[in-house]
């Protein structure tokens, strides 16, 4: 896939996150890939997967689906764990994902290796990266390193990031300013369609949400929360 056709497939659009923690009562493949198939009938642009259920929910959603499919793995929960290696990288590639996201934030990486070497490794494979950032320094960092797009997916779980409890429609912004030729892809606490307007009026070329979608157990805690029980 190149940066031209995967932006003709998702500018404008939402990409839905397909995922569930290990003790999540839908941390199943075949769940997952059911999921994904319902965010794309629901009018998603590509789909975002991986995560825990790591290369088998990513083979399962891009054999299920025809949009694009952005892949990841996660190892761990804290510090660089989002596709953190370049091995992981090209693994997720083969998976069948078009896109490999990854940390992109200015911490050490567990193999030593620099996000640089991650984009070339992606790149000779024949696919794209999505630099997952939690900064405009960082954003600007990963488009030099070559990143094809740039994710606000760590905004707010890095420590020296903004700490919001709704999504950073103003990195969106200021990343858009920042970089006028490289996508940008807002991502992280978008709750409601007015969030998704909101990053997109801000300049974002597609924006990701997860949980507000694919997670039945949050959504029941919304409308919980405001009963009497």
């Amino acid at each position: 896939m190149n940066l031209t056709d995967l932006m003709t497939a998702i500018r404008g659009g939402l990409v839905v996150s397909c995922q569930a923690g290990p003790a999540h009562p839908l941390r199943d493949t075949a769940t997952i890939r059911r999921l994904a198939e319902a965010a794309v009938l629901g009018g998603a642009t590509a789909v975002r997967c991986g995560g825990v259920g790591g290369l088998a929910d990513i083979r399962a959603v891009a054999d299920a689906v025809t949009v694009p499919v952005v892949g990841l793995t996660k190892r761990g929960d804290s510090g660089v764990f989002i596709t953190p290696t370049v091995a992981d990288a090209l693994e997720v590639l083969a998976a069948g994902a078009g896109v490999v996201a990854t940390d992109a934030t200015a911490r050490p990486r567990p193999d030593g290796a620099s996000l640089q070497d991650t984009v070339r490794a992606v790149h000779d494979a024949g696919g794209l990266v999505m630099a997952d950032v939690s900064t405009v320094a960082e954003g600007v960092a990963a488009a030099a390193c070559g990143a094809d797009l740039i994710a606000t997916t760590l905004s707010g779980y890095t420590s020296y990031s903004t700490q919001l409890t709704g999504p950073d429609i103003a990195l969106v912004r200021e990343l858009t300013a920042e970089l006028p030729a490289v996508p940008v892809v807002a991502e992280g606490r978008y709750h409601r369609p007015e969030h998704v307007r909101q990053a997109l009026d801000a300049g974002a070329a597609a924006v990701v949400v997860g949980t507000a979608i694919t997670d039945p157990a949050w959504i029941t805690s919304r409308f919980a929360e405001v009963t009497d029980r």
